[in-house]
This record gives C-alpha cells, sequence and structure tokens, in this order.
C-alpha cells in the first residue's frame, strides 16, 4: 500500500476522533449549564473505550522511524513541538478566561505557573504526547525489553491508578496505547490492509464490533450524568476496558481505511490531517457560542444545543486557521516559528 493511501486512512482515523473528543466536550460542557443530558451524551458513552486510546495508539504509529535519531532532531519533533503548542495556547487560554473574563489578574499568574507541571484542561493530551516521546526515547536508551514494557505499561493502565499529579495518573491510564502503536505497528497496517480490499467483510467485522462494544458499554451500571458518564460495569472491568480500548482503536483505523475510499469523506481527512487546529482551540469558540445560545434563549434545550455547539466548535477553528493561511497574521497559533526549534525544522503541518 502506498504511503499516501496510509496517510489517508490515518488521517480518517484522526478526524473520526477529533470529533468524537470535541463531542465530549461539546454534550458535557452543555450539560453542565443545563442540568440535563442529550442524545449526544450517549454517543460520547458509547465511544468511551476508545476515544482517547485511538488517538494516543495512532500518534505512535510511526514512533520507531524516528526514535533512533540523534536527541536533538528527536527533540525537536516530538517533545518541543507539543510543548510549544501546548504553551501557547494553555497561556491564551487562561489569558481569556481568567485574565480578562474573570479579571484576576493574580489568579491568572498562578494558573499558569502551575499548568507548567500539572497539564492544564483540554490541552492535557498535547503535553501528554510530549511527555510519552520523552519517556518512549528514555526507555529506548536502557534497551528495556518491549515485551516488558508492555505488560508494566497495560497492568499500570487496568490499575485505574489515582495520583494527585495529573501527569501520572494520565501516563499510568494512556502509555500503553501509545507503546502498543509503537511496538505493533506492523500488525495494524497489516490489519489496514487486509481490510482495504475485503470491504464487505471488514464492514462486516466493524458491525460485529459496534454491537460488542455497545452491549459491554450499556450493560447494567451504564449512567449517564449531565457532566460524566460510568461505563456498564462489563465494559468497566480493567482487563475487558482495556480489550474494548485496544480493538475499538485498530476498528476505527479499519473503518478510516475504509472510509478514505469515499470522496465524501475527504473533509474528514483534512480535519485528522489538522487535528491539532482543532484540539488547541476548539473551547473558546464553544465556551462564546454556547453562552449567546443560552443567554439569549435562542436554543437551550440539552441534545440539540449541544449538537450546535459541535457543529460551531468544529467549524470555527478551521475559518481561522484558512484566515490565518491566506493573510500570514498570526501564523506563530498553528505553525512552530524558526526560534521555537532546536534543529532544523521541518514544515509539517500541523
Amino acid at each position: 500500500m502506498a504511503e499516501r493511501s496510509r496517510m489517508a486512512w490515518i488521517d480518517v482515523a484522526k478526524g473520526i476522533s477529533i470529533v468524537l473528543v470535541v463531542m465530549m466536550y461539546a454534550a458535557y460542557n452543555t450539560g453542565e449549564y443545563t442540568g440535563g443530558t442529550g442524545f449526544l451524551h450517549y454517543v460520547i458513552g458509547f465511544a468511551t473505550p476508545f476515544r482517547m486510546p485511538e488517538f494516543f495508539l495512532i500518534a505512535g504509529l510511526f514512533l520507531s522511524r524516528v526514535i533512533d535519531r540523534p536527541w536533538r532532531i528527536y527533540a525537536d519533533r516530538r517533545v518541543i513541538h507539543y510543548l510549544y503548542f501546548y504553551g501557547l495556547w494553555m497561556v491564551i487560554d487562561i489569558v481569556l478566561k481568567v485574565g480578562i473574563v474573570q479579571g484576576d489578574a493574580a489568579g491568572m499568574l498562578q494558573q499558569i505557573a502551575k499548568a507548567t507541571v500539572q497539564p492544564y484542561g483540554v490541552l492535557w493530551f498535547i503535553y501528554m504526547l510530549a511527555v510519552f516521546s520523552l519517556v518512549a526515547k528514555l526507555l529506548r536508551q536502557i534497551a528495556l525489553p518491549p515485551a516488558a514494557i508492555l505488560i508494566m505499561s497495560a497492568v499500570a493502565q487496568m490499575s485505574a491508578l489515582q495520583s494527585p499529579s495529573y501527569v501520572v495518573t494520565q501516563f499510568a491510564a494512556y502509555f500503553v496505547f501509545f507503546y502498543v502503536g509503537a511496538v505493533a505497528a506492523p500488525l495494524v497496517f497489516r490489519i489496514v490492509e487486509g481490510a482495504e480490499p475485503r470491504p464487505a467483510l471488514a464492514l462486516g467485522g466493524l458491525v460485529v464490533w459496534l454491537g460488542l462494544n455497545g452491549v459491554l458499554v450499556f450493560s447494567p451500571g451504564f449512567v449517564v450524568e449531565p457532566m460524566h458518564m460510568t461505563m456498564g460495569y462489563l465494559a468497566a472491568f480493567p482487563p475487558v476496558h482495556l480489550a474494548l480500548a485496544l480493538i475499538g482503536a485498530i476498528a476505527l483505523c479499519v473503518a478510516g481505511a475504509l472510509l478514505a475510499e469515499l470522496p465524501s469523506m475527504d473533509w474528514l481527512r483534512w480535519l485528522g490531517e489538522h487535528s491539532l487546529v482543532i484540539y488547541v482551540s476548539f473551547t473558546i469558540p464553544m465556551s462564546l457560542f454556547r453562552e449567546l445560545m443560552l443567554s439569549s434563549g435562542i436554543l437551550t434545550e440539552t441534545g440539540p444545543l449541544s449538537m450546535a455547539v459541535l457543529v460551531v466548535s468544529l467549524v470555527a477553528p478551521v475559518l481561522v486557521y484558512l484566515a490565518v493561511r491566506r493573510t500570514g497574521v498570526g501564523a506563530f497559533l498553528f505553525q512552530r516559528p524558526d526560534w521555537a526549534h532546536i534543529a532544523p525544522p521541518a514544515r509539517l503541518a500541523v
């Protein structure tokens, strides 16, 4: 399979993931202010086992190609890259929400300082990508057997560790998926390559997965609340949860391969290719639009409002990005400037 095709299905799978992530925040953000739940809450409930694991697994797929590069180049591409966008948008978010909206300059500075060691809000994912990349390189340096790393990281994930450090908590919860993406990349590519020429068989497998995931997630014990969802007891059982996450992540890769063949899905591929653009900036239009709808009374029902918030939160960052690309004003928001590199820059889209 050509490299371009591989990138197409990866971008489509990332596109599905970014839509699910924004959907979760749209539903919970709306539910927080309406006190109710809508249909998107149940979609998010279904996607809970695999929503973030799939993002991390895909991030690890090409790690083997870069992990043996010199430290300076590797750190520039896989650590500094993410820390730049994390730091920039963390400051923007805190300045807007705390410094300007709340008028609390002292609180603003305090939160910025705290966010250097405790990932801030939705941006935790970008922070952890830098941490995961750094740890993976260190583990490579000490030549720890991959099987041992997989076992330890799987045990950490199943332990559902809760630490005062958010970094430790999220590391335990998600490093296994990043590392599986790195060491099992050949297997993932073979599965996708095998599915592409057999769309009927692949679609049948996806239907079976959808049914199994739904039955387990919505088993007894499932609870949906305005700002939280609890999976059913069967899906929440640690080994089953881990299995559902891995199977779901690979299923989304297969779904990405099937959808990549449809010209009508090119918008989803574009979103995946520019997922970082969406991820760093969607919370600002989300909050503004939700507040406008509720304060004006134009749209107040949780379900329809959640859907409208989702659409605006996806479209607004795209419009800003396209405006920046056209005018060049604010290019630093989505393109790392030369001064933020420690190695010659590779002009990669974010």
